[in-house]
């Protein structure tokens, strides 16, 4: 154990959990990392005492037989989180220091963007797929049995339009989407008026909501409110907000646009600007809250595809939103409807 202290020495150089395996199979020498990752890892304790996990045990047993690199994976849990880990076992030779070196990447992060990724690309094939079924189906009707038959043909074309329409806006919030994802990191420098822009919002969508049955209104303070963003980011924000207000508060709601000063925001820790979209609907479960924002994700898939939504609205609001280092707040209950929260800081 003579060589434990430079044996350690050199395990804390490296950026990761790592750990030495003695030929005994008992923990020679653990890093810091280590020791964060399994606490009994600088006990010198038998390996399978520390990661009870006989994949990892295998691979280390296996590179101390035959010399040769090994791989294994270690999940670790802590709580409701779980993490994974690559091992990567090396043999190392030595009079009284032969052994194993192990090092633990954490590869998470990694597999759970690939498995974003792959999801992402489900739902898009997804959401594109009933569409163009339907306007393959309407078109080969036309092509033979209504061919000739001039009022199916009309029904069909209108029906053909909307299909098309619903693809081009499914198209036109993926682009938006992605453009919001490269700024993600870049925050705003423009000086904007909130509440102007706010009520420019309320001002585009009040055709909807007249065509709908719904009472629009808007309750702005006089004196301006002027932060660091994007107008028309903010102003795709709001729209997006008080639209998804219009169409599932229902025919007979009232929606509320207003906006006020916050003193000091507790979780921006900072002064603040809040704009409220409030709607009298139907409101949903508060279960469904923490996934709203998630793409794709819907209340009620159905109505939502019934009143043209892809999905993705929600999405792209949260992602402003964080671009603007502020934060969307979600109430809501059946029977009670729904409100919607951005708080930008004001600096």
């Amino acid at each position: 154990m003579g060589q434990e202290g430079p044996l350690r020495a050199c395990l804390d150089a490296i950026p990761m959990p790592a750990l030495f395996v003695g030929r005994d199979l008992r923990i020679v020498a653990a890093n810091s990392r280590a020791v964060e990752l399994a606490p009994r890892a600088a006990e010198h304790v038998p390996l399978v005492m520390v990661f009870r996990q006989p994949p990892l045990t295998q691979a280390i047993e296996d590179c101390l037989r035959s010399a040769t690199p090994q791989q294994a994976r270690y999940v670790h849990t802590e709580g409701p989180h779980e993490s994974r880990y690559d091992v990567r076992c090396a043999y190392v030779p030595g009079d009284g220091f032969e052994g194993v070196l192990a090092c633990f990447e954490d590869v998470t992060q990694l597999r759970q963007t690939d498995q974003i990724r792959r999801d992402f690309v489900a739902n898009v094939s997804h959401e594109l797929r009933t569409p163009l079924t339907a306007l393959l189906g309407y078109i080969e009707t036309l092509q033979g049995p209504a061919r000739e038959d001039a009022a199916a043909r009309e029904r069909f074309l209108t029906s053909m339009q909307a299909e098309a329409q619903r693809m081009n806006r499914l198209v036109g919030d993926l682009l938006s989407l992605s453009r919001v994802e490269d700024e993600a990191r870049m925050r705003p420098t423009d000086r904007v008026d909130v509440a102007a822009v706010a009520g420019q919002a309320v001002r585009r969508m009040m055709p909807l909501a007249q065509e709908g049955g719904v009472t629009l209104a808007a309750e702005m303070p006089e004196e301006g409110m002027v932060l660091p963003g994007d107008h028309d980011q903010l102003l795709q924000v709001f729209t997006n907000l008080i639209e998804n207000a219009i169409k599932y508060g229902g025919r007979g709601a009232d929606v509320t646009v207003s906006a006020g000063p916050v003193d000091r925001d507790p979780y921006l820790r900072k002064p603040a600007v809040r704009i409220d979209v409030r709607d009298t609907g139907a409101g949903f479960d508060p279960l469904h809250i923490p996934r709203l924002t998630e793409r794709f994700y819907r209340v009620d898939s159905h109505r939502s595809r019934e009143k043209g939504g892809t999905g993705l609205g929600l999405a792209i609001v949260k992602h402003i939103v964080n671009r603007h280092r502020g934060r969307l707040r979600i109430e809501s209950a059946p029977g009670q409807g729904s409100l919607f929260s951005v708080i930008l800081p004001r600096e």
